[in-house]
């Protein structure tokens, strides 16, 4: 398989932080000594490589996506509200693969892909994957509100940034280019890849980079 060998590397780099704590923990007074104390900047760093292994994965109507090559914390990246107005960050879905989309009803790409991403939460949603759409219109949520009610989204969660802060962080780092910008997003809240323009994501190939992240996680067990 053409994953192994990344795989392999990203195992050995596992091994090998892990003797590196052991060999630190006995001196200085921060007591690091075991996994548990890696820091949020470390387990990104591994999520580069666990998002390297699945770029084979990335073809035809996925074709555009892309393994991030910098640790990106999504958890503190953006911040953006709920439906009743509630402050979320992706911290609140840990220990689930997630598919974030930024959107807004004045881009027509976004638009029409919009579909395709309720399907795809339809038939991948599950208690280790979900599809999280952000709508960065200014103003109130209510334009954007009536455009996925006109459309009958009903499984995806509704997300707002009305200061488009979200975009612009990420375009700061390199990461969004444009609308719609979707970032691939591991169970610890790191990034592992981004497609910046529209995607049939309802597609067999999107369907099948879904399944590729979600066998990340048999890494670990």
């Amino acid at each position: 398989m053409k994953t192994k060998p990344i795989l392999l590397i990203l195992i050995a780099a596992v091994i090998l932080g892990s003797g590196l704590y052991a060999i630190l923990g006995g001196s200085g007074n921060t007591g690091v000594g075991s996994a548990s104390a890696q820091t949020r900047e470390e387990s990104c760093a591994l999520s580069v490589l666990r998002g390297k292994s699945i770029d084979a994965s990335a073809q035809g109507d996925v074709a555009a996506y892309r393994a991030v090559e910098e640790p990106l914390d999504m958890t503190t990246a953006i911040k953006f509200k709920d439906k009743d107005g509630n402050d979320k960050t992706l911290a609140d879905w840990a220990g689930r693969t997630v598919l974030l989309n930024l959107w807004a009803t004045w881009c027509p790409p976004c638009r029409e892909e919009m579909p395709w991403l309720e399907e795809l939460e339809v038939t991948k949603g599950s208690d280790k994957f979900q599809v999280v759409p952000v709508s960065i219109d200014q103003g109130t949520k209510d334009k954007p509100l009536e455009f996925l009610n006109s459309i009958d989204v009903k499984a995806m969660p509704f997300m707002h940034d009305s200061t488009m802060n979200a975009f612009h962080n990420l375009r700061k780092k390199g990461v969004a280019l444009g609308m719609p910008t979707t970032l691939l997003v591991d169970t610890n809240g790191c990034a592992l890849g981004v497609l910046n323009g529209p995607a049939h994501w309802a597609s067999d190939d999107a369907k099948a980079l879904i399944d590729a992240a979600l066998g990340l996680d048999k890494i670990d067990d």
